[in-house]
């Protein structure tokens, strides 16, 4: 409304998002990185809490998935398929080292590192996928196949976009 400023929509805000609260809805997010990031909060404690029991992180599931799809690739490589910074992804990687999950070899550059699922790393990915696909089944039925589809298509193209690919 114009003219009416910010003080006046500061307490509609208010009521809307405490009335919505109340009633267990969500309030709708203008900005499509906080609603993604609320989706994607919400997603992720649906998949960890599937994947708990067998010892697994949703963030460790989706590495052993991309090296059960690419093969071997470097870190950089799969840094890159998975849009997540350096730093993370060799946090994430240095845990999933120890339990055995990565195999691990040195390119032609000595810095250069050439990661793939170890026997282990598959053996995990293959206990966990039971768990991941009952997940991904209850969704789908849940929203519906047209809206999954839509949904996962519209999220890959949103990461082309932003990542310039």
């Amino acid at each position: 409304m114009p003219g009416l400023g910010e003080d006046f929509l500061h307490p509609i805000i208010c009521i809307y998002i405490h009335y919505a609260m109340e009633r267990s809805l969500l309030p709708k997010l203008p900005c499509m990185c906080g609603s993604i990031r609320r989706a994607s909060r919400a997603l992720t404690q649906l998949y960890e809490n599937a994947l708990r029991p067998l010892g697994l992180r949703a963030t460790q599931f989706t590495i052993l998935q991309a090296l059960w799809l690419a093969g071997e690739v470097t870190q950089g490589q799969l840094g890159e398929i998975l849009a997540i910074d350096s730093t993370t992804l060799t946090r994430t990687l240095q845990v999933m080292d120890k339990a055995g999950w990565i195999a691990e070899r040195r390119g032609a550059d000595r810095r250069e590192r050439r990661l793939r699922l170890a026997k282990a790393g598959e053996t995990q990915f293959k206990r966990a996928l039971p768990a991941w696909e009952k997940v991904q089944s209850g969704l789908r039925s849940q929203m519906g196949e047209q809206a999954w589809n839509n949904l996962l298509n519209a999220t890959n193209q949103v990461t082309d976009l932003v990542t310039n690919r």
